[in-house]
């Protein structure tokens, strides 16, 4: 299956707002995470695409991503009110991670959760709702 993402940074798609999609992060094999089986939804924030010559003259290329991390609240487990696993924005210090295009398992859809208390300050949170509904195969790997 083939799925496309769409990372344009900091540009604007199109005349019109910039597109960072979020994709599935390969983190651990097994049930790591509860039900999100060792994957993360993380929000990509730039593509690159690194050159190195070796020894011997060759050149190796690395295609990376920058992404905007999250953390799973309730280990990863579905909450017993939506039955959707939620996820937070990352500490800081590990908010925005380079890593390995071949760790992208597909595309992910998550919903911004809207806060309903003042603390936040600004009315929104820095959590997502995973949206495990949206199709078949994210389906079958959080329900099955």
């Amino acid at each position: 299956m083939s799925q496309m993402c769409r990372c344009t940074g900091s540009q604007s798609r199109r005349g019109g707002d910039r597109q960072n999609d979020w994709v599935w992060v390969k983190q651990c094999p097994g049930r790591c995470y509860g039900p999100l089986n060792g994957r993360l939804p993380w929000q990509l924030q730039q593509l690159l695409k690194i050159k190195l010559q070796n020894e011997d003259g060759a050149c190796v290329e690395y295609w990376l991503a920058l992404a905007l991390t999250t953390i799973p609240e309730n280990s990863g487990n579905l909450d017993p009110v939506s039955k959707f696993v939620q996820v937070g924005k990352a500490p800081a210090a590990v908010a925005l991670q380079v890593f390995s295009v071949g760790n992208i398992v597909g595309c992910a859809h998550v919903i911004r959760e809207i806060a309903t208390s003042s603390k936040t300050g600004d009315g929104r949170n820095e959590r997502w709702i995973v949206n495990s509904h949206i199709e078949l195969a994210t389906w079958n790997d959080v329900y099955n």
